[in-house]
């Protein structure tokens, strides 16, 4: 009964602090399904990574909040719907509301059939910026977890290498602990700049952070 107890108060302590989060009360108020729309907000304005006929792959898209953002950001006006001067490409393993202007690929990353829908999508087109919320369900084993993280933020960046252009840019989710500086070190051997960023919206908490890597090295694509 006393887990269960704690439990409860851990469950309701949460739920008052996301309740009372500004950034969740900004992302109502704006129309962006989570507040996660505000951590790539940061880094695209810090770096200027998405412009006006870009083309985006957001991976991990779901619920849509990325996807919401950047589509604003690649409509003439900024508007949640109407034209759109670029392309945006989304994938989740869960499913997602349908979001005007995004294509969207339901499938897990790590399959390979999936991999080759995803490349069929783009049609040939190089991609220019490709941002990745992926996070494995965790186990609480740490060990466990940490590869599970790793796994998926390397095939973001086989991914990247393979589909960028020279010029184009990576951000993608991971966590400080076992495995980040080897990460780190993953994204320095492809990419010109690399930058880790904890945008003011993500938890204080949370020992979540993003990676941005900009323009690939060359050789990149054999590494």
């Amino acid at each position: 009964m006393k887990v269960k107890t704690q439990s409860k108060k851990v469950n309701k302590a949460w739920l008052n602090d996301h309740v009372n989060d500004p950034w969740v009360k900004l992302a109502q108020k704006e129309g962006y399904r989570a507040r996660a729309a505000y951590k790539l907000k940061e880094i695209d304005e810090q770096f200027g990574l998405i412009r006006p006929g870009a083309t985006v792959v957001d991976l991990g898209c779901t619920p849509g909040a990325w996807s919401q953002y950047v589509r604003r950001r690649l409509s003439p006006d900024g508007a949640a719907s109407g034209a759109l001067n670029g392309a945006i490409i989304g994938l989740d393993i869960l499913p997602m509301e349908p979001i005007e202007g995004v294509t969207y690929l339901q499938g897990d990353f790590r399959e390979a059939e999936v991999l080759a829908q995803l490349e069929g999508l783009l049609q040939g087109r190089a991609v220019d910026v490709v941002v990745s919320d992926m996070a494995p369900n965790l186990s609480g084993i740490a060990s466990t977890d940490a590869t599970r993280i790793a796994h998926l933020v390397e095939l973001a960046v086989d991914f990247a290498c393979a589909h960028l252009k020279p010029e184009g840019a990576l951000v993608t989710k991971l966590f400080h602990g076992s495995g980040y500086e080897a990460l780190v070190q993953l994204f320095r051997s492809r990419f010109k700049v690399v930058k880790p960023v904890k945008p003011k919206a993500s938890r204080d908490k949370s020992s979540e952070t993003f990676l941005v890597g900009i323009g690939l090295k060359e050789g990149a694509r054999a590494v």
